[in-house]
């Protein structure tokens, strides 16, 4: 069975580099989904307070007692020690209408519930929504509950050079993680280079362009001349960046497939023709205009 490697956090924790997002995963359909991606090899599972599906993953998650994977229904045959809660590694973030200290330890609260566990491995502020100006506070509860060990790690999402500046003039504890839009069409180089310089791990969401990059004509021509899908080849050139991607999935086999990429590299040639994709286009909202 295919894992992932993993990445050390800047505080020594360690994170799986390709992971399981659940963005747009109705809740009736986490739970299945999550046990899914644990027979596919999945150990790193990201969600959200928004998606409303908090309570799907702890449901699939506090089930793993005596799992050990191996396949679609069941295990296959193949010895393997049964998976626990310390082998995973779980994401969720705080919305924006929790920002604030003390709405930040409420909601941190209910999606400890909603997840049915005793800690996080990282939590997140899911936008900056800086008009509102209260992001701040929210990282100083999470500091909060960083020190009383009820998450591993803590860092923001969306977060721009301005946004960070602004957290880091306070800030007692450097964000582990700033998750972000990021693609070939949209590569984040400035904030890239800003995260290497301050020891943050750049994680990107929406990895493949929601489908568009697909359809790339340079993607396309890699993929047939590695014989390889073009959302392998893109999430190969995420991995081969340094960068942490959280590519969803809902089926097997293409849980699998997204797995499948730490069989083969791509050259300097390729990674070239990959950044000459940059267009600066999102498929998402800036966040400069989410408050």
């Amino acid at each position: 069975m295919k894992t992932s490697p993993r990445l050390s956090l800047n505080n020594g924790v360690l994170i799986d580099q390709l992971g399981f997002g659940l963005y747009k995963v109705p809740p009736a359909d986490a739970a299945g989904l999550v046990t899914m991606a644990l027979e596919a090899g999945y150990r790193h599972f990201d969600t959200a307070a928004m998606y409303g599906n908090e309570t799907g993953v702890g449901k699939a998650i506090g089930a793993l007692s005596g799992y050990a994977g191996g396949g679609p229904g069941g295990g296959s045959g193949e010895a393997a020690p049964p998976l626990s809660r310390e082998d995973l590694f779980v994401t969720t973030k705080v919305w924006n209408d929790d920002h604030g200290y003390d709405a930040t330890m409420r909601a941190f609260a209910t999606s400890m519930s909603n997840l049915g566990m005793e800690y996080i491995d990282l939590y997140l502020i899911h936008w900056p929504c800086a008009r509102r100006g209260l992001f701040t506070e929210s990282y100083r509860a999470m500091e909060t509950l960083y020190r009383e060990g009820r998450i591993r790690a803590i860092g923001v999402s969306n977060f721009q050079p301005a946004h960070l500046e602004r957290l880091l003039d306070g800030a007692e504890v450097v964000p582990a993680v700033n998750q972000v839009e990021l693609h070939p069409w949209l590569q984040q180089d400035e904030l890239r280079e800003m995260h290497a310089r301050l020891g943050i791990r750049t994680e990107a969401w929406s990895p493949l362009g929601r489908g568009h990059v697909l359809e790339d004509p340079v993607v396309l021509a890699l993929a047939a001349e590695h014989h390889r899908t073009a959302a392998q080849i893109i999430l190969r050139w995420h991995l081969q960046l340094g960068n942490i991607v959280i590519p969803k999935a809902s089926s097997y086999a293409r849980l699998r497939q997204n797995l499948d990429v730490f069989g083969f590299t791509l050259s300097d040639t390729d990674m070239a023709a990959l950044a000459s994709l940059e267009r600066g286009r999102r498929t998402g909202s800036h966040p400069d205009h989410v408050n």
